[in-house]
């Protein structure tokens, strides 16, 4: 008599009782965390070469250029506004980002999906667990499953092989604790090594299957969770391609274990179901069973992806609103030529002192103002509310109107030493690719953002290019914001270009800003009396003010 079986079930039934309490706990913890993080920003470590793997995967990919992108620090804007419970929610919302959108049914059916998910408080907080077991790293996969068909990688004789190696190794395994002997023994430990071999040396041709094949059956469960729970915005695709998905359940149900065991690696079940795998080289087999599956339902796999993807983001949304000093939804004029933004301030900096500005496309606006002031933080915060406005439908602004416009920045540039490049040389190719993809908009505005314009040339010549490029902008009707340094700028435009300034008050040797966008020209400095502050001699500092005074005589800024 075998004494060690009752013992072998009572294991058994203590690992299940005591996984169902550790399950339960983790829910309560989970909801708890979920509860005190709403409406603030998540502080962890992103893999932006993973979440961005769905905008790369998407035919174009990005809708703004990678100067714009860098411009606006678009990685920590994204950090932000990231309150996504799932990684495919996360890689959707990047995706988003990157794609301001220039049609107005987009707006409102995000709006029907953020009210829809948000309507219950407590619903939201069960749809955010729910998606949080789409939270592994294993997730940011899925899009490699849907986004081209996959090719085999096994021939027709490993083909067999595989199929048949679970059901020979498990027989000689039970063959041997009944009945041992020696040659069931050796053909077992070959098919073992053999089975190890296989594992890996195939494991890095099925890297994306193994990651994302388990995720797939979270993904179709929490599919049917969002669909029963009403939270999806009516379409009939999903219905349809969840029952499609459905027949793919069969062929995953090996890996069904190694995927609830994976959310925590350190639980001796996780290494056991590694065992499991290599030995009886499921992946393989997994990956031979689903592939001709997965190619024929490609597009349910999108759709279902993307819908989860879409609850998740509405939520994110909702979240980055409710916990913003204040916000207003965008109102988009069908047509109009003129930009209006009441207190609008950067989001990612504490404090941020609010500016008002109202722009039309026939006179631009050039912003003058010293070093630190804050020109360059605001004309840079214009730019990316515009972009959070036609992205997440959200502005920072107590009141936001504007055509729907294509965006434009010229803001941190540098020498391109690796193609031999001088700094002026970068920065004429960057602001000549804004003048021909602005033209080539048309006839959707463009909003043009340039920090200081040709700062990298001569005086004279940085001046009289600047005045053309600017010009060029105002006949082409383009919404234009530019900081400059150089007064004489502002009086070669004339008409064509309001100013504004940013000013600061100087005492006892120190500078004071206030942030607030003025208008008119600049008529306080800071230049002298930071030399003052750092002890430069008085000889110096006494010829520094009597040049800056007859400067300023000339043009009329005392």
């Amino acid at each position: 008599m075998h004494y060690w079986v009752p013992g072998l079930l009572i294991l058994l039934v203590l690992f299940f009782v005591s996984g169902y309490f550790k399950s339960r706990n983790l829910k309560k913890k989970k909801l708890v965390e979920i509860r005190e993080q709403w409406g603030k920003p998540k502080y962890t470590g992103r893999n932006f070469k993973l979440i961005s793997a769905y905008l790369n995967a998407n035919e174009g990919g990005s809708d703004i250029a990678d100067s714009t992108a860098s411009d606006l620090d678009i990685d920590h804007v994204f950090s932000y506004i990231d309150h996504t419970s799932s990684k495919p929610g996360q890689q959707y919302l990047y995706k988003i980002l990157h794609s301001p959108q220039i049609g107005k049914s987009y707006f409102k059916s995000l709006e029907q999906s953020i009210e829809l998910v948000n309507s219950d408080q407590k619903q939201r907080e069960l749809a955010q667990l729910k998606l949080s077991e789409l939270g592994s790293n294993d997730a940011y996969y899925l899009p490699q499953l849907f986004y081209k068909p996959h090719a085999a990688i096994f021939s027709a004789a490993a083909k067999l092989y595989i199929i048949v190696s679970p059901l020979i190794t498990v027989f000689l395994t039970t063959k041997l604790v009944i009945r041992p002997d020696q040659f069931s023994l050796l053909l077992l430990l070959a098919m073992l090594i053999a089975n190890v071999v296989i594992h890996y040396s195939n494991k890095s041709k099925m890297l994306s299957f193994t990651h994302s094949l388990p995720q797939l059956l979270t993904l179709n469960r929490v599919s049917k969770w969002m669909l029963n729970h009403r939270l999806f915005v009516k379409d009939d695709r999903i219905d349809n391609s969840l029952s499609n998905v459905d027949k793919l359940k069969r062929s995953l149900s090996f890996i069904n274990l190694q995927n609830k065991t994976a959310v925590d690696p350190t639980d001796i079940s996780y290494l056991i179901t590694e065992w499991f795998k290599m030995f009886l080289v499921i992946e393989p087999l997994v990956f031979i069973i689903s592939l001709n599956r997965v190619n024929k339902y490609l597009h349910d796999i999108k759709i279902l992806y993307e819908a989860v993807a879409q609850v998740d983001t509405a939520i994110s949304i909702q979240s980055v609103r409710d916990g913003a000093g204040y916000y207003c939804k965008p109102i988009f004029q069908a047509t109009g030529n003129n930009i209006t933004i009441k207190n609008l301030y950067h989001p990612l900096i504490e404090n941020c002192v609010a500016n008002s500005i109202s722009i039309d496309n026939k006179q631009g606006i050039l912003v003058t103002g010293s070093n630190m002031s804050g020109k360059t933080t605001f004309i840079r915060a214009i730019a990316l509310n515009v972009l959070l406005s036609q992205t997440i439908n959200t502005c920072f602004a107590n009141a936001y109107s504007a055509p729907l416009l294509k965006i434009f920045t010229s803001i941190n540039m540098s020498d391109d030493l690796g193609d031999q490049k001088s700094y002026f040389q970068a920065e004429a190719l960057a602001v000549k690719k804004i003048v021909m993809e602005a033209e080539a908009a048309k006839p959707v505005n463009s909003l043009v953002i340039i920090d200081e314009i040709f700062r990298g040339t001569n005086t004279i010549e940085r001046i009289a290019a600047a005045k053309a490029v600017l010009s060029h902008f105002i006949e082409n009707k383009s919404f234009v914001f530019v900081s400059t340094h150089d007064l004489e700028l502002a009086e070669l435009l004339g008409a064509e270009y309001k100013v504004f300034s940013f000013e600061e008050l100087t005492g006892n040797d120190r500078l004071v800003f206030d942030y607030k966008l003025k208008e008119g020209l600049l008529k306080t400095r800071n230049g002298i009396a930071v030399l003052q502050g750092l002890g430069f001699p008085d000889s110096i500092i006494t010829e520094a003010n009597k040049v800056s005074i007859g400067l300023r005589e000339k043009y009329d800024l005392l």
